[in-house]
């Protein structure tokens, strides 16, 4: 039981640490607070509600590795590489796509109670 509690600190440092120097992040958990009476709104159906919010967090996970992978190619070569510009760039196309498929729900699910799908 320690260990749960020890990882549950050093995973509420890390975000800590992030909500202070990522704006991504911090833009991303203002879509999560927004997010849940949304998704309330929008759909009676929990399944739903916990999909459109879900996709949230998996968002802000996905931002929250690249985040990790970015820190880690600065720390390991400060100066310009190309082939540490190609790791940056892959992990921003990880966020895209993820911000891609919650775009996609979100804008389903706001058809469907407009009644445009």
């Amino acid at each position: 039981m320690t260990r749960l509690f020890k990882a549950f600190f050093n995973s509420a440092d890390g975000l800590l640490h992030a909500l202070r120097s990522e704006e991504a992040i911090r833009q991303e958990f203002v879509l999560l607070l927004l997010a849940v009476p949304l998704a309330c709104l929008l759909t009676a159906d929990n399944w739903k509600r916990i999909a459109l919010i879900g996709l949230v967090f998996a968002l802000i996970a996905v931002e929250l590795l690249n985040t990790c992978v970015e820190k880690l190619c600065d720390h390991v070569t400060p100066d310009r590489h190309p082939e540490i510009k190609i790791v940056k760039d892959m992990g921003s196309a990880a966020v895209l796509f993820a911000i891609i498929a919650t775009g996609l729900f979100w804008c389903l699910a706001i058809m469907e109670r407009l009644g445009l799908a």
